[in-house]
């Protein structure tokens, strides 16, 4: 292998080491971030309003704040140096009389102690820009022995001099050697980006509203509900939303309507035949062959009833709120009358909105499908802040793992048996997960602890 592959090795090995970093970093940035629009857009907001502030607050404490309390600074300590100097110059003045005038002048109280009269050093503030700005200009321009007492909340700063013969006691305002304006400036800036930020929270909030409001009539759409009072509001990017929203659930309704319109027709039509067909074998007299048509004719009329309640859906029907404890004890009663051992649990808040006929009807799909194959059915009901969680369980023969799935195809039987009694039309599973799907839910096939099958219906509340 020559160099320059081993080169190029080497820079695709890094390169996907660098990838695969970046793709752990990336998933792991998004598992800290919020999911919620709401929440991003604050953080978008937020974030670059604190670097900003951040920003901003550093170069004003480096520039400005740093650099005048420096200027201060060397400002007073040069009025001690000068003070110092003057002291040496005119020995005359005994009582330090002028020397008290000059420094009067210049804002400062001097006063003089015995010589050796210093105190200990005390403790080092942890973060005083004015201790040790004050430190470094004393070293700089006196170059004598000093002691400063910064600490406290006294609007004076006590400094100590070391002379030949004495010790030189200055007393100087804080404000004439430190910036004392910063916390203002501080102040006007985190109360006006507050403002500033109350007011983009709640702009935010009335432009998040459209985008809840359309999600929840979709929601809404999808469990077989009404929204009647939604209309397009909010930005025109949102108005532009809702607005197909509504086209398309015109275009659904619509399209619905008609396959319903056609499907109420074509039923009309082969009523019309089985009723002649009936009529005709009731003329005809009695007989074996003529019972047999007749369990024929009744079979091909109940497999069109189903076909057409398959093809229907549940169309029409308005959901309303309906006890699901009494819908269950119906079914139970309807399993003992054709002698079946049935029993019914319900726990939770009974009432619920749904399509009361259609989703009595999904249940009693189930129920039936039970009672076709068992003998014995626990009904059990359970309803939460979510969800309404209904389970049937028999115990059946049940039905292999590999085609609980499969079941739920129309026509599907898994019998040989084309026995109205014995098979059914293979749309009864078909037509409760249609049901079930139509409320925004869905349908589930497990084992049951009963040995059998378990039908586990979910909708959301």
């Amino acid at each position: 292998m020559s160099t320059l592959d081993t080169g190029l090795t080497l820079i695709k090995n890094a390169s996907q080491r660098v990838s695969k970093a970046n793709g752990w970093m990336g998933n792991a940035f998004k598992s800290w971030m919020p999911t919620g629009l709401y929440a991003r857009a604050l953080l978008i907001m937020i974030v670059p309003m604190v670097i900003l502030q951040t920003v901003v607050a550093f170069v004003f404490m480096e520039r400005h704040w740093n650099t005048v309390t420096r200027r201060l600074s060397a400002a007073v300590v040069s009025d001690i140096a000068a003070l110092i100097d003057v002291y040496k110059i005119y020995p005359q003045d005994k009582d330090r009389a002028q020397l008290r005038g000059i420094a009067q002048k210049l804002q400062l109280v001097v006063d003089f102690l015995p010589a050796g009269d210093m105190p200990p050093p005390g403790p080092k503030p942890f973060f005083s820009l004015l201790d040790q700005t004050l430190s470094v200009q004393l070293g700089r321009q006196i170059s004598r022995p000093f002691w400063i007492d910064t600490v406290g909340k006294s609007n004076l700063v006590e400094i100590r001099v070391q002379l030949d013969d004495s010790v030189m006691r200055i007393f100087a305002q804080r404000s004439a050697a430190y910036a004392s304006n910063s916390e203002i400036f501080i102040f006007w800036m985190v109360g006006t980006s507050s403002i500033l930020l109350i007011v983009a929270v709640l702009f935010l909030r009335n432009q998040i509203k459209p985008i809840l409001r359309l999600a929840d009539a979709a929601e809404s759409f999808g469990k077989g509900r009404e929204a009647p009072n939604f209309r397009p509001r909010g930005a025109r990017e949102v108005r532009r939303a809702a607005q197909a929203f509504i086209e398309m659930k015109a275009r659904v309704e619509r399209s619905i309507e008609q396959r319903t319109a056609m499907l109420a027709g074509v039923s009309h039509d082969l009523r019309t035949i089985l009723t002649r067909f009936k009529l005709e074998l009731a003329l005809i007299g009695e007989g074996p062959e003529i019972d047999a048509m007749r369990k024929d004719v009744d079979e091909m009329s109940m497999m069109l009833e189903d076909y057409l309640a398959f093809a229907r859906g549940d169309s029409g029907e308005v959901a309303q709120p309906t006890d699901m404890a009494m819908a269950l004890e119906e079914l139970r009663s309807d399993a003992e009358r054709h002698g079946h051992t049935a029993t019914v649990a319900f726990h939770g808040l009974p009432v619920v909105t749904v399509k009361p006929a259609s989703f009595k009807r999904c249940l009693a799909n189930l129920v039936s499908n039970a009672a076709r194959h068992a003998n014995t059915i626990s009904i059990t009901g359970q309803r939460d802040h979510r969800y309404l969680n209904i389970t049937v369980d028999d115990d059946g023969p049940g039905i292999p793992a590999a085609m609980r799935e499969e079941v739920f195809k129309p026509f599907l039987r898994l019998d040989d048996a084309r026995n109205q009694d014995e098979g059914g039309s293979g749309l009864g599973l078909a037509i409760a997960r249609d049901i079930a799907r139509s409320h925004g839910g869905d349908i589930m096939l497990s084992e049951s602890p009963m040995g059998g099958l378990r039908a586990a219906v979910r909708i959301p509340v």
